[in-house]
């Protein structure tokens, strides 16, 4: 903690970067995955090959992937959209699986009542079953966050910053304090911005809390 006091002004500006790095490519793969997981679950074959290329791609060392990314973009390996590119990869790899899975929550009798009162398949999809598989999607979500949060001090092995850069400086030096004020800050970070989804989620599903109020006032 003394070095965290002593080092807070840094370690802020630090903390700020590694956010940058972390959520941006969340950001990017909400934007690809939400539309494209919409469309690969009303296509069986296409949901297969997707999952199968979304779990390789996770599968893919993310220091693979800094060095393979540079030269296929065109940008110097210790540019940040070096770390962008490549989270943002895995996070739609994650995300992709989960939308479909999310959509498949709705029930069924919501989604015949929605064909019959006839919604079209983008109506009922945006206003209907989007709507109503947020919950599902949020856990998923969530996992998603704090795994980036967690990915993005691997980009410190390449220069990037972020909090990483306590670890290897840490190490280089010998000075563990360094090192457990990184680890310290990285899970603060990881448990504030999964609260924040989950409350999110909350917050965007208000019948739930409502559900939740009327089962507990069956059980009084």
């Amino acid at each position: 903690m003394r070095y965290l006091i002593d080092n807070f002004s840094e370690i802020v500006e630090i903390t700020k970067t590694h956010l940058y790095l972390a959520l941006l490519p969340l950001l990017f793969g909400l934007v690809i995955a939400i539309p494209a997981g919409a469309v690969i679950r009303r296509i069986p074959w296409l949901r297969r090959v997707t999952v199968t290329v979304a779990s390789l791609a996770y599968t893919v060392p993310s220091l693979a992937l800094f060095v393979i990314i540079p030269p296929l973009v065109g940008i110097s390996a210790i540019d940040p959209w070096n770390v962008i590119i490549a989270l943002t990869i895995y996070s739609t790899a994650l995300l992709v699986i989960a939308v479909p899975v999310a959509l498949d929550s709705v029930p069924a009798a919501v989604v015949d009542a929605a064909d019959a009162v006839g919604f079209g398949p983008l109506r009922r999809t945006l206003t209907v079953d989007m709507p109503l598989a947020v919950p599902v999607f949020v856990s998923n979500l969530r996992v998603v966050v704090v795994t980036n949060i967690a990915m993005v001090s691997v980009g410190a092995l390449i220069g990037v910053g972020g909090l990483g850069k306590l670890f290897t400086q840490g190490y280089q030096r010998d000075y563990p304090d360094e090192i457990v004020a990184g680890i310290i800050v990285t899970l603060a970070l990881a448990l504030v911005f999964d609260r924040l989804v989950y409350l999110l989620g909350r917050w965007a599903t208000p019948w739930t809390r409502a559900d939740g109020r009327t089962q507990r006032k069956a059980d009084a």
